[in-house]
């Protein structure tokens, strides 16, 4: 399966906790849609990504190959995500186009994880942030895009 991290498992070591068998691909850049931190996560206790679509903007993060089935379900898991849950998941995965490399001309498509939203929602933790810049700067997501991350409201807390 080829999955796109735009949030924390854009860090390559949670990353490699979570689904050993992933092997990085490339960088992509999801078009006509915006980062969002529209869920609140009781475990982190803090505000988690989440994509919107809106017209002319991006999310950039990163394309990983997950060769076993048990690591699809180790990443299920952790996004709160029941393949046949008809209610209740926190996430939902399914297939979008992203642009290899930030490329038009090389579309390829990936399972994303599409946050669920929540009614109260805070902002992310600055362990959360910092996860998602781990993986922006180790990846070279574009010097832009990480700006922007850095510049993302937090908590104030770890």
């Amino acid at each position: 399966m080829l999955y796109f991290a735009y949030g924390s498992n854009m860090d390559p070591h949670q990353m490699r906790r979570r689904c050993p068998s992933s092997r990085f691909v490339t960088i992509a850049r999801l078009a006509d849609h915006r980062l969002a931190f529209t869920r609140r996560s009781p475990r982190r206790r803090c505000g988690v990504a989440g994509v919107v679509a809106e017209d002319g903007a991006e999310v950039w993060g990163v394309v990983y190959r997950l060769r076993k089935t048990r690591d699809i379900q180790r990443l299920d898991a952790a996004e709160g995500y029941r393949p046949h849950a008809a209610r209740g998941n926190r996430y939902i995965r399914d297939t979008r186009l992203v642009d290899a490399a930030g490329d038009e001309s090389r579309p390829m498509a990936a399972e994303i994880y599409l946050a669920a939203p929540t009614r109260f929602v805070l902002p992310p933790s600055l362990t959360y942030v910092a996860h998602m810049l781990r993986g922006a700067r180790h990846w070279g997501l574009p010097h832009d895009y990480v700006t922007q991350l850095n510049h993302i409201p937090t908590t104030g807390r770890l």
